[in-house]
């Protein structure tokens, strides 16, 4: 029988002391080397911070490394009743086509019309020879997809005749698809589409596209894409006006690597300095105004509410205090503006699905009460409620089953049936003192119940980190962030994003002089506008 590895001598290393050895491995181990020691060692640094938090459990730091597991009641849940509430869960039957796309899923195939050889409009029917054929409304449908490498390239020869005499050497014109310049401009753009909206690093594309013959080396790429940039950033810088007179905002961050910035904060800690931050990271904002969706990206060493507060600067005199969501920590509030705050209820709802373990008959009372006021939720959207017709709706249907909880939960503490510093009463208790915040949605129009759909786009920015590590300099991020941004909203409202940058690459002179017109839901008007006036 093996015997068990030895303990290990556990070494606990200041942040200072970290980024000190870091500074030092940087110089002796080639970058992606550097790389995954560094991620390595931050991993060790955070999984030991965490393990000497209180709050941490085995449950929490299972699903934080090992990856989330699904935290739906019907897999935390034993038994959990259907949508309905009675008897147990309920498979809802396939629809006939399970799984199969229609033609008309495909907006962005190209349409071939293909006319019948053999029958025509207005000729005898050859089965009953009586009837006349009319054109039916709605064609036969056939889709065919083929495969090609997302950068294609043409060679043009270009015939060259020279003078037996003279030595004269002529050349044939280049046809106008030859274009004026190597690259298209198209080109930067599906570069910064893949990279920043599909999370493919140059070095892999640069890989892909060898395979294909048409080898484009990851500078070269680097290049194409900030030259692409110039366009969207006047857009993006719009955006942030627009977004900042919305009635709500959603925000949230996570961690992020530039290269350029941790070598800033090396220096700072090295000279001492007490102010000095460790961390760096993306802020994902999305503000709705109207109808449209906006989504914001910034990465740096501000916090996410440092990041909110700079774009609601920009916010009119003349509005309200907008409605933001986020969750419950002190660095997401902005400091110097006044707005109306709601917390996230997914967060609350998290700490008792980390819990159910040492307290199931408890957790399990809270994650179904919680679970009957998102079912009603999905019921105000289906009726598709307007944001006052859904407050009265939750008023009406919600409210008690929000006042019981807290009711139910002050007695736990109340009577001692529940420890006040065990897991489950610390959840009570970030509950409890929050509450006016995460019931938003009983007294605010359009409150939303958690922060899920921010969660959802820093998956954009997660994605970046994990499969290209970092950016190399603080410009590298903010041209990131621009494209992010854009190709974000553009999916928020239903928007191709690379017929999007193609169109504003077209409208250049237009796109400079008002960028507010060319908005992902609104540059189809502008369009419009422009071929009315040529």
């Amino acid at each position: 029988m093996t015997a068990p590895p030895a303990t290990p001598e556990i070494i606990r290393l200041s942040a200072a002391d970290l980024e000190r050895l870091l500074g030092e491995l940087r110089g002796l181990l080639p970058a992606q080397t550097y790389q995954l020691v560094e991620s390595l060692l931050r991993t060790l640094q955070w999984v030991l911070a965490l393990l000497e938090e209180k709050t941490a459990t085995l449950a929490r730091i299972r699903r934080l490394i090992g990856g989330k597991q699904s935290e739906k009641s019907s897999v935390i849940l034993p038994g959990t009743p259907a949508r309905d509430g009675s008897g147990p869960p309920k498979s809802k039957p396939k629809p006939k086509g399970h799984g199969r796309r229609a033609a008309g899923d495909y907006p962005g195939a190209q349409v071939v019309k293909v006319s019948d050889p053999h029958h025509h409009v207005g000729e005898r029917c050859p089965k009953c020879l009586r009837g006349l054929l009319y054109l039916f409304k709605t064609p036969a449908r056939i889709v065919h997809i083929v495969a090609q490498p997302f950068l294609s390239a043409t060679v043009f020869e270009l015939e060259r005749l020279r003078c037996g005499l003279c030595g004269a050497l002529f050349t044939a014109p280049p046809p106008p698809e030859a274009g004026t310049a190597k690259y298209d401009a198209s080109v930067g753009f599906m570069l910064a589409l893949m990279r920043f909206g599909a999370g493919l690093p140059m070095y892999r594309m640069a890989k892909w596209q060898h395979y294909f013959g048409v080898p484009v080396a990851a500078a070269t790429q680097w290049g194409l894409i900030a030259a692409a940039a110039t366009l969207p950033e006047l857009i993006f810088r719009a955006l942030v006006n627009a977004a900042a007179q919305g009635q709500l905002l959603h925000h949230d961050d996570t961690y992020m690597r530039v290269q350029s910035l941790r070598r800033e904060i090396q220096a700072q800690l090295e000279t001492q300095d007490p102010d000095a931050r460790t961390g760096i990271f993306t802020t994902a904002i999305l503000a709705r105004v109207g109808p449209v969706r906006i989504a914001l990206f910034f990465t740096g060493r501000q916090h996410a509410g440092e990041n909110l507060q700079e774009v609601l600067r920009q916010r009119a005199a003349e509005l309200g205090q907008p409605l933001v969501m986020c969750d419950a920590l002190s660095r997401n509030v902005p400091q110097e503006l006044a707005v109306i705050l709601a917390n996230c209820l997914a967060h609350a709802r998290r700490q008792y699905v980390d819990q159910i373990e040492n307290f199931p008959a408890e957790c399990t009372h809270v994650i179904e009460s919680l679970g009957k006021v998102y079912r009603l939720d999905e019921q105000a959207c289906e009726r598709q409620l307007s944001d006052v017709e859904r407050l009265a709706f939750h008023q009406e249907h919600s409210r008690p089953v929000m006042d019981e909880l807290q009711k139910w939960m002050q007695e736990q503490l109340d009577q001692k049936r529940v420890e006040p510093n065990s897991n489950l009463g610390k959840a009570f208790n970030y509950m409890l003192k929050r509450w006016e915040r995460l019931t938003r949605f009983l007294s605010v129009p359009g409150a939303p119940l958690d922060n899920n759909v921010t969660e959802q786009a820093l998956k954009t920015a997660i994605l970046h980190r994990k499969n290209s590590l970092s950016y190399k300099t603080a410009n590298g991020a903010r041209v990131g962030d621009i494209f992010m941004s854009l190709i974000h909203t553009c999916a928020l409202n239903q928007v191709n994003p690379f017929d999007y940058f193609m169109t504003l690459e077209r409208h250049a002179q237009a796109v400079k002089k008002t960028p507010a017109d060319w908005f992902p839901w609104n540059y189809h008007l502008a369009v419009a506008v422009s071929a009315g006036s040529g």
